[in-house]
């Protein structure tokens, strides 16, 4: 999910040796993503069969700090929005136990496998799968919202890169200023992040919008000599 033109530059919240080493890896990632013989996985993840094109984001090790987050929080009869569900993963995750889902992304590649995933993992009937830039198409309120963004504010160049970076951080600027009109009133978030992006402009962003946030997963992992750290939030409305 990106902004157009007109969303202001972000100025990263870190040292400028720090945003170095971040555009590095990013590139080397890209690179390693643009290669013509990535093929389509399939992963068995908690007990489901998610099947992932070359053009959507893979589940990573780090991906279960978000999914077992789902698992422990979505309740009976909850209503559950997956923004930028990628393969449908934590959708089909929420749906295991939620009243319905709605599973939304830009990726017309990831709509699809998403589709494909919850009827393959039998939830179709519980997991809509929509069509959205943030929540330009999303109506209604959600007992839980689920929220995976991309950790990069660098221009996407391709249809797989729009999974891991949002230009100007204009899609998550966007969630947060809206996401407190799309809860219940005992409504809460799950939001996944890493200090491979600006994590400190994620932390501003929620107190700016007046959420309480607390970590329920966390896990670091070393690459090139640098440790991230990977956390999993859990936010409600002051």
């Amino acid at each position: 999910m990106t902004e157009g033109s007109g969303t202001p530059a972000h100025r990263p919240r870190m040292p400028a040796d720090r945003v170095e080493r971040i555009r590095r890896w990013h590139e080397r990632a890209y690179r390693a993503s643009s290669a013509p013989d990535r093929p389509v996985s399939s992963v068995s993840y908690f007990g489901h069969t998610i099947v992932v094109p070359s053009e959507v984001q893979p589940i990573t090790p780090v991906s279960d700090l978000l999914g077992r987050a789902v698992l422990a929080e979505v309740r009976e009869g909850d209503r559950v929005l997956d923004m930028g569900t990628g393969s449908g993963v934590n959708a089909i995750l929420a749906a295991s136990r939620a009243e319905s889902v709605l599973a939304v992304d830009t990726n017309p590649k990831a709509l699809r496998a998403a589709e494909d995933n919850a009827r393959r993992n039998g939830v179709a009937d519980r997991v809509e799968v929509q069509h959205s830039d943030v929540f330009s198409e999303v109506d209604g309120r959600f007992d839980l919202i689920v929220f995976d963004p991309p950790f990069r504010w660098f221009r996407p160049r391709s249809l797989f890169e729009t999974a891991i970076t949002d230009e100007n951080y204009g899609a998550m600027n966007r969630f947060f200023g809206r996401a407190r009109e799309h809860l219940t009133e005992n409504g809460r978030m799950l939001i996944f992040f890493g200090t491979s992006g600006d994590l400190d402009h994620l932390i501003f962003l929620a107190d700016e919008a007046g959420f309480d946030r607390t970590v329920v997963a966390g896990r670091s992992l070393t690459k090139d000599g640098w440790t991230v750290e990977y956390l999993t939030f859990r936010m409600t409305p002051q």
